[in-house]
């Protein structure tokens, strides 16, 4: 029995913080099969400085805090980062769902990955402005003839194949301007991954994917939305509302500084007054050389409140737009540091009228969590999402560069797709 050791990293360039995760891949090789599982072993967190609303506002600054997120890492997992997966968000997102048609020469021919790949090029021969360019297609079901719900149509046969995709696109100089500021810390990108589907691979079960749920992650600058249904991605926006405009709003109706704001938030924050359990009078610090006051919990929530209803009224919107408002049967998952705001998820359970609960990433699982505790929360999705991408690709890389047999291949081809 061989055994290998590889490292897959995944950095999440958010507008308030800059997260590294190192995982090592433990690889078994047992009767010709290899099993192999991911053990997190460095992390490392830096303050952002350098992004607003998940675009890079300033290259030097992104770069300081990759550097410093990423030698916190290296020091802790004990090897050095040479290729990242990075993770895209910001109000440069967008996508929309297409459809690609295709004929099967022969009838007496099975379906090829060849027809899968022609049919898939269909489905993206749409027309994009020169800024703009196409980072995910990714397949939702196919059509052969008549019959719908087909997620694998190779070895089928037909004279008619049709694919339905769900196409995001991404404003190129914004997606490149994050791949700079990753080179220029001196590092590789392997791949730039949307991060809601990201955090899909981290917190997301099969049975709520097939069932269908609405997947919310709110950041610091922008909230990243994506709906599933029968096991593939429907709709996916980022809207340009975030924690830090909780922060803000504080730190206006407080008259106190963002620091404080942001420290109040989380330790006496609660979106939903009717939560409040302690009535007791808590010291704001403020601005400048202003003396502290005291403020009751109900001041802070009549503040939080509104805002929080706005954010869940957007994702309704959403939702309804997208046509999936009644095909949300594992109802709403809630993830990101703004999902830790108290109250937040009961207000959205009782406006939306769907079940919600916090999704925290559990890829690891809890026996090799237990050493790194911080990881178990939700604002860690996107960084242990994009881990798990990079081990899902690195399957596949393998899966190709192994494979002797031409049906192999085309199988490792289609597998590419999906």
């Amino acid at each position: 029995m061989g055994r290998r050791e590889k490292n897959i990293v995944g950095l999440d360039i958010g507008s308030t913080k800059v997260c590294t995760l190192i995982a090592a891949v433990h690889e078994n090789s047992n009767r010709g099969e290899l099993e192999s599982n991911l053990e997190p072993i460095g992390v490392g967190i830096a303050e952002s400085r350098g992004l607003k609303k998940g675009a890079v506002v300033s290259i030097e600054a992104t770069v300081v805090s990759i550097k410093k997120s990423i030698s916190e890492a290296e020091s802790m997992a004990g090897c050095e980062v040479e290729m990242v997966y990075v993770g895209l968000a910001g109000p440069h997102i967008r996508s929309f769902n297409s459809r690609g048609v295709t004929s099967i020469p022969t009838r007496s021919r099975e379906i090829n990955s060849d027809d899968v790949r022609r049919v898939i090029e269909t489905a993206r021969a749409i027309a994009l402005s020169p800024d703009r360019e196409i980072i995910h297609i990714l397949p939702q079901e196919f059509i052969v003839d008549d019959q719908q719900g087909i997620g694998d149509p190779i070895g089928m046969f037909g004279t008619r194949l049709e694919a339905n995709v769900h196409i995001v696109t991404s404003s190129t100089t914004a997606a490149q301007n994050v791949v700079t500021a990753v080179n220029r810390s001196g590092l590789l990108v392997g791949d730039t991954v949307l991060e809601p589907i990201a955090i899909g691979e981290a917190i997301l079960t099969e049975d709520e994917k097939e069932l269908g749920c609405v997947l919310v992650d709110i950041g610091g600058g922008k909230t990243n939305v994506a709906i599933y249904h029968h096991g593939a991605v429907r709709h996916t926006v980022v809207v340009p509302l975030g924690g830090e405009f909780f922060t803000n709003d504080i730190a206006v109706g407080l008259r106190t500084s963002i620091p404080e704001a942001e420290r109040l938030k989380r330790e006496q924050g609660c979106a939903l007054p009717s939560m409040i359990e302690n009535d007791k009078l808590f010291e704001v610090v403020g601005v400048g050389s202003r003396h502290t006051r005291t403020v009751a919990p109900q001041v802070l929530s009549d503040i939080l409140q509104p805002r929080a209803e706005e954010m869940v009224h957007i994702v309704r919107n959403e939702i309804r737009s997208a046509g999936y408002e009644r095909q949300a049967g594992a109802g709403l998952v809630l993830t990101g540091g703004g999902a830790m705001l108290k109250g937040f998820a009961d207000l959205a359970e009782e406006l939306l009228d769907l079940p919600v609960r916090i999704g925290v990433p559990a890829a690891f699982g809890e026996s090799l969590l237990e050493n790194r505790p911080q990881l178990m929360g939700p604002e860690f999705a996107t960084v242990t999402g994009l881990v798990l991408y990079g081990e899902r690709r690195r399957k596949t890389h393998d899966f190709h560069e192994n494979s002797n047999s031409g049906f192999k291949k085309l199988v490792s081809k289609f597998r590419s797709f999906l």
